[in-house]
């Protein structure tokens, strides 16, 4: 790197102010409201619940037969 480590240390700080502003909360709370959330949602997500063919961006449009 072309940086000081007057400069690395300035930044890493600036980084530090940053991030003690940020609200905390503690897992054990936001774990259980993560979790709810997830199970919630999980009737519409596509990955659990799959995606109807004719939906599918990603389904071929047309096939190919050899005789």
């Amino acid at each position: 790197q072309d940086m000081t480590e007057k400069e690395i240390l300035k930044m890493e700080l600036d980084q530090l102010k940053k991030e003690v502003k940020n609200e905390r909360q503690m897992v054990s709370k936001t774990g259980k409201e993560i979790k709810e959330y997830i199970e919630s949602m999980a009737g519409e997500d596509p990955l659990l619940k799959g995606v109807p063919e004719d939906k599918n961006p990603f389904k071929e449009k047309g096939g190919c037969t050899i005789s």
